[in-house]
């Protein structure tokens, strides 16, 4: 029989990846569905916003060195690969899903949920508008840079916390050992 005091050995994050509780996992998987929902929600409704208020092409000045414009971008991010077309879509599709078996591999992981569901929040929220129009609404312009949108500013934040949470795990790892 074990005393209450003895220390138990902490499992390794190799191991507590592959043997997460159904529980972590849910809550894991659910955190990144509430992220893509809430980054869909706000993409459509301010994509509708922009295509109800302003005609393509127009510009409203909104904050110091913030523009409102409407421009219709048939590439991917600030308008690279323009005409890309089904090539642009498979390239997503295997991102995306490379992506979601990665997480669902590893759901426990710290912050893989937030960048998970920022990533196909935003890749969804720009699919919607491609595959529903051909192109994507694009309506922030910032000087000096493209026309941009929410879906593209939850990929580019999603990638951010991927390389966080994907660098910062090996950094804590090599402090550690």
């Amino acid at each position: 029989m074990r005393s209450r005091a003895e220390p138990t050995a902490a499992p390794t994050s190799q191991s507590s990846a592959t043997t997460a509780s159904p529980v972590r996992r849910t809550v894991a998987l659910g955190r990144a569905l509430v992220v893509v929902a809430v980054v869909l929600v706000v993409d459509r409704l301010t994509k509708h916003a922009v295509v109800s208020g302003i005609a393509v092409g127009a510009v409203h000045k909104f904050l110091p060195g913030v523009q409102l414009v409407h421009v219709r971008n048939s590439g991917v991010a600030f308008g690279f690969f323009s005409g890309g077309g089904a090539l642009v879509l498979v390239l997503v599709l295997v991102a995306l899903c490379a992506l979601v078996a990665y997480f669902l591999l590893r759901p426990t992981r710290p912050g893989l949920w937030l960048a998970t569901g920022l990533l196909v929040g935003g890749a969804l929220g720009n699919l919607i508008d491609r595959l529903a129009n051909g192109s994507v609404t694009d309506f922030i312009k910032l000087p000096l840079w493209p026309a941009f949108n929410v879906a593209d500013m939850a990929i580019t934040f999603g990638v951010l916390v991927l390389l966080y949470v994907l660098e910062g795990g090996r950094a804590r790892d090599r402090t550690d050992g």
